[in-house]
């Protein structure tokens, strides 16, 4: 299998990143919103910055030194130590290989070990089944659904 790490993002791999994204229709409730993604620097840049805070750690998803897709603990409240999980790959061709389902390994062993969390949430839209799947397969439990939403918890 492919290597893949977790990097922590920088602004160069935002752009390597995002120069080949495209929008993934599952992870829209309202279809009337999606649009087909175009690469703009600007809005890259201005993504990138946003990303920036203490409560958030954004990382690049790496395999064979270029950037797949981008994982985020976000959310992290040090004092219940507990995050949330974000994770998104850049396009369907780095899909239903396993990349995603390791990415979250890695991520999940991160804010244990180095964040000292002791749990982990995450969510998605109804619809995205590929994501529950893996949220399940790394040992995620499904804890609710409300209003168009699945709500995952990973605990130790």
């Amino acid at each position: 299998m492919d290597e893949i790490s977790l990097h922590i993002m920088t602004r160069e791999l935002c752009h390597q990143l995002y120069m080949s994204w495209e929008n993934d229709p599952s992870i829209y409730i309202d279809m009337s919103l999606f649009t087909a993604y175009k690469y703009d620097e600007n809005a890259v840049n201005k993504y990138f910055e946003t990303k920036q805070n203490p409560s958030r750690i954004l990382f690049a998803i790496m395999k064979n030194g270029k950037p797949i897709g981008e994982l985020q603990l976000k959310h992290i409240n040090r004092t219940s130590r507990e995050c949330t999980l974000s994770i998104h790959l850049q396009n369907d061709t780095v899909k239903d290989k396993g990349y995603g389902t390791r990415a979250e390994q890695l991520a999940i062993q991160y804010a244990f070990e180095v964040l000292d969390m002791v749990a982990v949430n995450a969510d998605t839209v109804i619809k995205n089944t590929r994501s529950q799947h893996v949220l399940e397969k790394v040992g995620f439990r499904l804890i609710r659904e409300e209003n168009g939403f699945k709500y995952y918890r990973f605990q130790r």
